[in-house]
């Protein structure tokens, strides 16, 4: 029998989707991509995909053939820069985020 996979906190999907985003360089990613790296749902997607944009954290942007794009701003940078700091001083006490 397999074990369940704990559930992820809703910082760490937009954390993971944040990761997808920046994978793809400077360029940024689409929701394809960020959907696969982050392994969500496609509502789920759109859902977080909105609050990121709502926040500041990611910027929506089209590219020449009409097709979404997706990049970290630096308040998004940021944001994951300490959340990776957040992460590993949690984990240095065994607690899971």
């Amino acid at each position: 029998m397999r074990s369940k996979k704990p559930y992820r906190s809703k910082m760490r999907i937009l954390a993971d989707m944040m990761r997808a985003i920046q994978s793809e360089g400077e360029n940024g990613a689409g929701p394809t991509k960020i959907l696969y790296g982050a392994n969500l749902s496609h509502d789920r997607l759109t859902q977080y995909l909105d609050e990121l944009v709502a926040k500041a954290l990611v910027l929506e942007s089209q590219d020449s053939e009409d097709s979404r794009m997706y990049v970290l701003t630096e308040k998004g940078r940021d944001f994951l820069r300490e959340f990776v700091r957040v992460e590993h001083f949690s984990e240095a006490f065994g607690i899971e985020i």
